[in-house]
């Protein structure tokens, strides 16, 4: 479910004092270890922590850091307006608020260079599971949304919550708009055919899944079949 891993970014201008540390990660103490030893590598105090949504294995361990790294500003996802401008030692970042995952995703344009965190909204590979509080209309309108971002703003790298980062912005963003357009009629077309519940839904459209994929899949088809206005038990 979380590929490697669940990435925590360390950020800060080239010769700067303080950083920002973005997903913390969950609370796991060999995680948070090597997080901080990251910042004392690089002689950084973090002066604030971004989460870009509430999900467990980016913020779970949200206190625990900021605890262990001095008690930096802590923003979390829900609590950042869109276009907040974020300013950290010569670092910029401007908050997207970008829905779908879950109804508190948020992205962070990076000043100054071509970047792009994404958090779960677009991974390294493979596509983003909708959770029970996601839109499926909201993710297509932020997958628009940073698509019109990178050829207006030239982003070509994607940093991601999970997976590598992606070099090819655009093709990525495309991309996951065309396949999640495609999983749409997908999903239209086996309700035509019959499914009668949720989980055929999901069967007829990722095939047999057990566990947590399995519940993914159910997760990812329920948010289409509310887009799609159809109400299906289970």
């Amino acid at each position: 479910m979380t590929l490697e891993g669940t990435n925590t970014w360390v950020l800060a201008e080239p010769g700067a004092r303080e950083g920002v540390v973005v997903d913390p990660g969950a609370d796991d103490a060999g995680h948070r270890a090597a997080v901080l030893g990251e910042l004392a590598r690089r002689g950084l105090r973090c002066a604030l922590v971004v989460t870009t949504h509430h999900h467990d294995d980016h913020a779970g361990g949200l206190e625990a850091f900021a605890a262990g790294a001095g008690a930096p500003r802590v923003l979390r996802a829900a609590d950042v307006g869109d276009g907040t401008a974020l300013d950290v030692d010569g670092l910029r970042l401007r908050a997207l608020r970008t829905p779908g995952h879950t109804a508190d995703s948020l992205s962070l344009l990076v000043g100054g260079e071509s970047s792009l965190l994404t958090g779960d909204t677009v991974l390294g590979r493979g596509s983003t599971a909708l959770a029970a509080d996601g839109d499926l209309g909201a993710h297509l309108s932020s997958l628009r949304r940073l698509l019109a971002l990178a050829a207006e703003e030239g982003v070509d790298v994607l940093l991601p919550g999970h997976g590598p980062a992606r070099t090819d912005a655009r093709a990525a963003l495309a991309a996951q708009l065309a396949h999640r357009l495609e999983r749409l009629e997908q999903v239209r077309a086996a309700v035509e055919s019959g499914a009668a519940d949720v989980g055929a839904v999901a069967t007829a459209v990722h095939g047999p899944l057990t566990g947590p994929l399995a519940e993914a899949a159910r997760s990812s088809v329920r948010a289409h079949l509310t887009h799609l206005g159809v109400d299906l038990p289970g």
